[in-house]
């Protein structure tokens, strides 16, 4: 390739870098920010732990929806997605025993793996997204939301795409445990 060649390939117009970045100068540019956070967390645990691929991926498919519905204007529903799908998250890692391993796993960092390290440390920084997530959500939605009268109608349309979600999500981990 010559240098004519590559110079095509690069986005002549300098504007055409800005509008790729206005969907984090939009209000609720906060939560798109930690979704795409999250995004990263779940595609290197993906990465790190190919077994559980199939979960991990399925596991950021409600954060790239957080990040399609601010890119799209629709942040009212992004943040009553964003804290239901980070509470569940956090709650079904708590009740795993998830988070407490990995806890006491970066505690003894020297006895591990270095997978295994990174992979607790992926887990604590997803609790911490998942925590920011919850309360930066619920800050926007005062501020915006919650004087319309469709605000429950959001919560419950909100709450059942979260519940069917993370059914799906404990239905196909219950199937990876092998029967003893």
């Amino acid at each position: 390739m010559n240098r004519q060649e590559l110079a095509e390939f690069a986005p002549a117009d300098p504007a055409t870098h800005k509008r790729n970045l206005a969907t984090f100068r939009r209000p609720g540019g906060d939560v798109a920010a930690l979704a795409v956070v999250q995004i990263f967390c779940f595609l290197s645990l993906a990465r790190l732990e190919p077994r559980f691929f199939i979960i991990h991926f399925y596991q950021l498919m409600p954060y790239v929806a957080i990040l399609l519905l601010v890119g799209y204007g629709q942040q009212r529903w992004a943040y009553m997605i964003g804290p239901l799908v980070s509470v569940a998250w956090f709650g079904l890692a708590y009740m795993a025993g998830l988070l407490g391993s990995a806890v006491e796993r970066l505690r003894s960092i020297e006895n591990f793996a270095p997978s295994a390290n990174l992979v607790a440390m992926l887990a604590v920084v997803t609790a911490i997204m998942a925590v920011l997530m919850t309360v930066l959500s619920r800050i926007h939605w005062v501020r915006e939301c919650s004087g319309r009268e469709q605000a429950w109608r959001a919560f419950f349309v909100s709450l059942g795409i979260v519940l069917v979600y993370y059914g799906i999500l404990l239905r196909w981990f219950w199937d990876m445990i092998p029967d003893a």
